[in-house]
């Protein structure tokens, strides 16, 4: 356990003054160097709050967790990362810490359980809230610190991952870096009630404020809370009093508060006001403090000459560590030769019960999935089975609890997150295409998200334009996701396994309308491959390209084209992101016609890429146009004779397919 008191000899308070001006002396060849262009993009600097770093970080032990911001430099170092790697990733060399592909804003060490800058205001909090998660399911005594500015306290983020934590108890360490100034904009002039402690009270979290200029205090407030955190479990809100000397970043250029004010904090700086008052007491002399200054330089000098001869990625490495170097093989089970009747939903509730009792790792959260058994009811009867601990209901905060899936993932647990439907995705998009798509990237391949996140997709229901939406073609736009559309009950039951031995992260639609739909399926349904469509009809006059909702029309349509003398084949894509193209050029340049279905919006749909790619690829074997049926571009309406013009339907398929055989 962390003692509750610094020990004020001399060796200490020697290593506090040089862990500080180390930070202040990198920053200030930070600085110069963005001048001479060797640093690009953002460079937000740390200067005036390095007794934050220096007083928290040290009191760490090796097998907790730091998630930092875009100004982390300080922690970075403070954490132990060398100064010359992180320098290099500065520069964007390879030798850097997360390879070149992070950045001033994006510095990892998975050797530190260093979780990185965070670039996105408030982001890395429901990140640090499932880290801790993780070491709150499993037991371990880990704590996790997180590092935010003031402004951050306006992100919805904040309140719901302080929610999270409070409510679940987690070991989070909570650490707002309050310097006055989000941006530029000066925290009276941005919140109502300007004491941040008061808002994480609000919350039941155990809520502290120390001068953040005060390395000492700073130090000592730390233990306290740490030694809290491991007695308790409890999370500890720390708000440290500070101020930044320099601009935001080095784009700023500081019109919002005048150069006397800057000046008047300096004064009391945690430097000089630190080193004073060790000169004053004997605890330090010059001659100290001089030597201090000349190892600093040297270790500076030294950083610089690494990250200079630093090599560039060659950019036949551009697309290295977006996704793992390859996923498992699916697992083969062996029929048991024995069906039974299911439907898609006691399908995916299989699947979730299946996974959960091969693997302790893996739990399922989201809005209602536990007492209320899912809005879809999936989920209905497995927290009377598995607990609420593993069948664990959320607020109704997406980005939040999305966000602490993510972190989850990434200490090594297999979390499924439940998104009740797809429209509230949106509110959790952040969490998605920022980290749990990116991180992967940024790290160097350091960190893999191996989350798995399930969403009910598509209309039909009379739900209306706030319930109905298709939006699974914008999730297959973004690298770093796998996303996938299951169709078949083999498919909602296998695929659920399958996401969950990937190790990036796996976007699973579920189709409303699929639910109910029921058949048979072997006894010993297992995993299925998830990166290859599959051809549900063969045929040779026409092929047709669909998934999920849209299968079964797509199927119904191909049987009435078969009584015109029309042979359509039909892919069930499946995977919407990887696409598996050699299947589809290779059907279409049999049958050299191409009609794709599919319930997205016209106007850049996933219908249009695929388009896009037949054409790249196989133009020269076509004997027609590719067609598209698509949703109508507009809001899915409540009435249902106007919600069933508005998505593809089993007449506008074959007149499409008629009108591209010429036979309209």
């Amino acid at each position: 356990m962390t003692a509750s008191k610094p020990k004020l000899d001399r060796t200490h308070v020697r290593r506090l003054l040089q862990d500080m001006v180390r930070i202040r002396r990198f920053e200030d060849k930070c600085a110069e160097l963005y001048t001479q262009e060797h640093i690009r993009g953002f460079l937000h600097l740390y200067d005036g709050e390095e007794a934050i770093a220096a007083g928290i970080i040290p009191c760490l032990t090796a097998d907790d967790r730091v998630v930092a911001t875009y100004r982390e430099h300080g922690h970075a170092l403070m954490r132990g990362i060398s100064m010359s790697s992180v320098l290099a990733e500065m520069y964007g060399k390879a030798e850097g810490c997360s390879g070149g592909r992070g950045g001033s804003m994006h510095l990892f060490d998975a050797a530190t359980n260093f979780y990185g800058g965070n670039a996105i205001v408030g982001g890395g909090l429901p990140l640090a809230a499932g880290l801790a998660l993780a070491d709150h399911m499993r037991g371990n005594p880990s704590v996790t610190a997180c590092f935010f500015g003031e402004g951050a306290v306006a992100e919805g983020e904040f309140h719901e991952s302080l929610n999270l934590a409070s409510l679940w108890q987690l070991p989070v360490l909570f650490v707002c870096e309050n310097n006055g100034y989000a941006m530029g904009t000066a925290l009276e002039r941005s919140e109502s009630e300007t004491d941040i402690s008061v808002k994480a009270a609000a919350y039941g979290v155990e809520a502290r404020v120390v001068d953040g200029m005060d390395v000492v205090a700073v130090e000592a407030a730390a233990m306290q809370a740490l030694d809290y955190i491991r007695t308790t479990g409890k999370p500890v809100f720390l708000e440290c009093r500070t101020y930044r000397f320099r601009p935001h970043s080095m784009f700023d250029a500081q019109l919002y508060r005048d150069k006397d004010e800057v000046e008047t904090w300096r004064a009391k700086g945690p430097i000089v006001r630190f080193q004073s008052w060790l000169l004053v007491n004997g605890l330090i002399h010059e001659d100290e403090i001089a030597a201090i200054e000349e190892e600093v330089k040297a270790e500076i000098d030294e950083a610089v000459a690494f990250a200079a001869a630093g090599t560039w990625e060659p950019v036949s490495t551009l697309t290295k560590d977006v996704m793992a170097p390859s996923s498992p093989p699916a697992e083969v089970t062996a029929p048991a030769g024995t069906l039974v009747d299911t439907t898609y939903r006691e399908a995916v509730r299989a699947a979730i019960s299946d996974a959960m009792t091969r693997d302790e790792r893996v739990f399922l959260m989201g809005e209602d999935v536990g007492a209320y058994g899912g809005c879809y009811a999936v989920s209905k009867g497995l927290m009377e089975t598995f607990g609420a601990d593993r069948i664990r209901d959320t607020p109704l905060s997406e980005s939040g609890f999305t966000g602490a899936g993510i972190g989850a993932a990434c200490a090594g647990m297999r979390p499924i997150v439940e998104l009740m439907t797809v429209n509230f995705s949106l509110l959790a998009l952040d969490q998605i295409l920022n980290t749990a798509a990116t991180l992967r990237h940024m790290s160097g391949g350091q960190f893999g998200v191996p989350v798995v996140i399930r969403m009910a997709t598509g209309a039909g229901k009379q739900l209306a334009a706030q319930h109905s939406h298709s939006l699974e073609g914008w999730y297959a736009h973004i690298p770093g996701l796998k996303v996938l559309a299951p169709a078949t009950l083999e498919d909602a039951r296998g695929m659920l396994w399958t996401a969950l031995q990937d190790p990036d992260p796996v976007l699973i639609f579920e189709n409303v309308m699929l639910y109910n739909r029921s058949g048979k399926i072997d006894a010993n349904a297992g995993p299925v491959e998830i990166s290859k469509a599959a051809i549900r009809r063969p045929g040779k006059d026409v092929t047709l390209i669909t998934y999920g909702g849209s299968l079964y029309k797509t199927l119904e349509a191909a049987e009435a084209l078969a009584n015109d003398g029309i042979d359509a084949e039909v892919i069930d894509l499946r995977s919407l992101r990887p696409l598996d193209d050699e299947t589809i050029m290779a059907s279409v340049s049999r049958t050299r016609r191409a009609v794709i279905v599919d319930e997205g919006w016209r106007s850049g749909s996933l219908a249009a890429e695929i388009s896009a790619r037949i054409t790249e690829q196989v133009f020269w074997t076509l004997d027609a146009p590719v067609g598209r049926v698509c949703a109508a571009e507009v809001p899915i309406p409540y009435p249902k004779h106007l919600e069933d013009a508005s998505v593809p339907q089993v007449p506008a398929i074959v007149a499409a397919v008629k009108a591209t055989m010429g036979r309209e």
